[in-house]
């Protein structure tokens, strides 16, 4: 395979490039390298988003008619490529990266005429309702119920582990509007104002201190059904057509070598008693393992790249991409967990800059400076984010499952 870039894909290259350079300033790259979470704090994603709409780039994957990108695959790959290497901040992907594709590929006009421009503009602030207490995993076992009331549906039900409900104005849900032999039937896909009576949220904090999962409690909730997204009872397949987009709507290569070449940095730095751990000959082979499997993904994505450019449709790549990006992620946390060595037992959170507010930083701010190099203040804290990587977006398990009834026929 001949992974080399065309002169025209070069061109873009740098014209990315110049754009980061003057844009991406060292508020938000300082920003992002002290991130403690997949998603970063509101202020900092909409500073970035707004300047990322007022270039046309916000929403690359979009028609373009909706304010998307007539870019190749390699000019995806590209772009993903140098936010990844300049540090560019993360997005939220409820909106732009999940509601926003729902509604163009399964919404009406006017719901698309109404909620694009406002998720562009981030008017709207979505969050995602899927989760209940006892259907995880199992999604299609949930029990949010969706009561016909002619022109409106009646919600009752709780929703949990929903990212950034908190700051949110909007939520895209699952309910169930019938109860069918086959679970996956049954199940509506609706989009409900947050400022509806009847919904109330509630915090979950993290084991990183942050507050960006919550609860969300539903009781006698008025949707509308000009709310309802695809038909009525079809909400199972819009719910797939979604996550196809959440596990392998992004290249996971590029950012986990720029995290990779962050630990070997941090390994070369001298620890107590003038010893580095770069120089333990375990520690890095366990690094170059590392830089082998990731380099094996970057080309596997780059499979993915070349075949979508021949316009070869997709199969499980999206499956395979979520398992071993998130595993990955989790590894390099690990490491940088070793790399760090002692400086990882303070709980600083005061020092970084994480998805939502902690409600302990004051009180451990109070306790004075924070303790060593600024590289190790996100690193612990991260970890533990981290760990929710291998569940969110259906989990590993079932992804294996996916792959092994679609590629092996078990």
């Amino acid at each position: 395979m001949h992974i080399g870039f065309s002169a025209k894909d070069e061109a873009f290259r740098d014209e990315v490039r110049r754009f980061l350079d003057r844009e991406l300033t060292d508020d938000l790259r300082a920003t992002s390298a002290l991130m403690t979470s997949v998603y970063g704090d509101r202020e900092t994603m909409m500073t970035w988003q707004r300047k990322l709409v007022r270039q046309g780039w916000a929403v690359p994957s979009w028609p373009v008619e909706h304010g998307g990108c007539d870019w190749s695959p390699a000019q995806h790959y590209i772009f993903s490529s140098e936010l990844s290497a300049a540090g560019a901040p993360a997005l939220s992907p409820m909106g732009l990266g999940m509601c926003g594709p729902v509604l163009i590929g399964h919404g009406t006009a006017e719901q698309k005429a109404f909620y694009l421009p406002r998720i562009l503009s981030g008017e709207d602030f979505w969050c995602q309702g899927y989760s209940e207490p006892n259907s995880g995993s199992d999604l299609a076992s949930l029990q949010m119920s969706a009561v016909d009331d002619g022109d409106a549906f009646i919600c009752n039900g709780h929703k949990l582990w929903t990212t950034h409900a908190n700051l949110a104005n909007r939520i895209f849900c699952l309910v169930r509007t019938s109860r069918e032999d086959i679970p996956q039937r049954g199940i509506t896909f609706v989009l409900i104002d947050m400022n509806t009576p009847g919904v109330e949220v509630t915090p979950i904090i993290m084991t990183s201190g942050e507050h960006i999962q919550n609860h969300v409690w539903f009781t006698d909730v008025r949707v509308p059904k000009a709310n309802v997204v695809g038909r009525i009872g079809q909400g199972w397949t819009v719910a797939k057509y979604l996550l196809s987009f959440e596990r392998g709507g992004h290249a996971y290569g590029p950012g986990l070598g720029v995290r990779l070449d962050k630990v070997r940095r941090m390994a070369r730095e001298e620890q107590a008693g003038g010893a580095r751990l770069a120089d333990d000959p375990a520690f890095a082979a366990a690094l170059d393992h590392a830089a082998v499997e990731i380099e094996a993904l970057a080309f596997t994505e780059l499979r993915y790249m070349a075949a979508a450019s021949r316009g070869d449709a997709p199969g499980l790549e999206g499956s395979m991409f979520k398992t071993r990006g998130t595993e990955l992620s989790q590894r390099l946390t690990e490491l940088a967990l070793e790399a760090v060595g002692f400086y990882a037992q303070p709980w600083q959170p005061h020092a970084t800059r994480p998805g939502g507010p902690v409600p302990d930083a004051p009180r451990i701010a109070a306790n004075g400076d924070p303790a060593g190099p600024r590289y190790s203040w996100p690193v612990t804290a991260k970890y533990f984010n981290d760990r929710a990587g291998s569940i969110y977006a259906g989990s590993n398990e079932i992804q294996r499952n996916i792959m092994a009834k679609g590629a092996l026929g078990l």
